[in-house]
């Protein structure tokens, strides 16, 4: 294991952690892989029938109007083309373009090239954000990294006061204003420390009122380039948090924080039991962006580097 890496479960822990992402799929299975075996079950032949009910069971399922549509033309070509002979071969190969989707990109972050790396972290309030912090802090000080925490979301009043507690708790440094302090002033005196004591990580939190969105876009283009401006290539991830049980709602979400900041990548929070996971699918295949991380459970172990084909597995497997 390397330092700047994200702790990696060994095999026994990891049966246990996909046990853990399936029950967290639980929602997303039934209304999904469940739905599409009692669909092809019994069924002889392909018609446009069966299509169609694809089509609804994707939409349902999170995945979206779109990518959905997207999904089941792929198949047709695949019939047309005589790659796909029975009922039987439609969620094999339904699977395999979900997988294909998820694996555009690589799941695991890009390995820092120099010290401080910095970390913007984005996401609207109530999305686990904070803890998605805490957790990405204390993997990363469980190595050995000097990490250093970045208060920036100064609108909210108990957002220092709880950014402090986790700092405590895992071990990090941190850094804050008064409540209602400019967040760029903010980020660049923690910044500015991170580079004056040798820390490995500087992770910045940010506001996430989205109904003043333009004030809050602008506010947080301004504490990315005053993050530029005193570390090289600073932020050198912009990390959007994402509650998984908010569906459709995260690929808005998605959209709007990338127009504003550029995301390359997405946490995705809350993977615990309640959410329907096919909004992963959405993303990746509607905006381009990579899923970096899970969130499966409340302890600051759970979160996890994202694996496409543990997760599609977790998704398709029977329960």
């Amino acid at each position: 294991m390397t330092k700047n890496s994200i702790a990696q479960p060994q095999p026994n822990e990891k049966a246990g952690l996909f046990k853990r992402l399936k029950d967290g799929l639980s929602k997303s299975r039934e209304m999904f892989a469940s739905s599409i075996r009692r669909t092809l079950a019994g069924r002889t032949r392909i018609d446009e029938s069966l299509f169609e009910d694809l089509e609804r069971i994707l939409i349902e399922a999170d995945i979206g109007v779109e990518t959905s549509l997207k999904l089941v033309d792929g198949l047709r070509d695949e019939l047309r083309q005589g790659q796909i002979e029975s009922p039987e071969d439609l969620g094999s190969h339904l699977k395999q373009r979900i997988a294909d989707i998820l694996k555009t990109h690589p799941g695991v972050p890009p390995a820092p090239v120099s010290t401080p790396h910095v970390i913007l972290v984005a996401g609207v309030n109530g999305s686990g954000k904070t803890t998605t912090i805490a957790k990405l802090a204390a993997q990363l000080k469980s190595q050995g990294n000097r990490v250093l925490l970045a208060a920036a979301d100064t609108f909210r009043a108990a957002a220092a006061e709880q950014l402090d507690h986790w700092a405590d708790r895992v071990g990090a440094e941190i850094v804050k204003h008064r409540q209602g302090s400019d967040p760029a002033a903010v980020a660049f005196d923690a910044a500015e420390a991170a580079v004056a004591r040798g820390c490995d990580y500087l992770i910045v939190d940010t506001a996430g009122r989205l109904h003043t969105k333009t004030n809050l876009m602008e506010e947080l283009k301004k504490t990315s380039r005053v993050l530029g401006k005193k570390i090289d290539g600073a932020p050198h991830q912009t990390l959007l948090v994402l509650d998984a049980t908010t569906g459709q709602n995260g690929l808005s979400q998605a959209r709007l924080f990338t127009e504003a900041l550029g995301i390359t990548g997405i946490a995705l929070a809350k993977l615990d039991g309640t959410a329907k996971g096919g909004i992963v699918i959405a993303i990746q295949e509607q905006l381009d962006i990579p899923v970096r991380f899970i969130g499966i459970g409340e302890t600051l172990e759970d979160l996890r580097d994202f694996d496409p084909d543990e997760f599609v597995d977790a998704l398709f497997q029977e329960t």
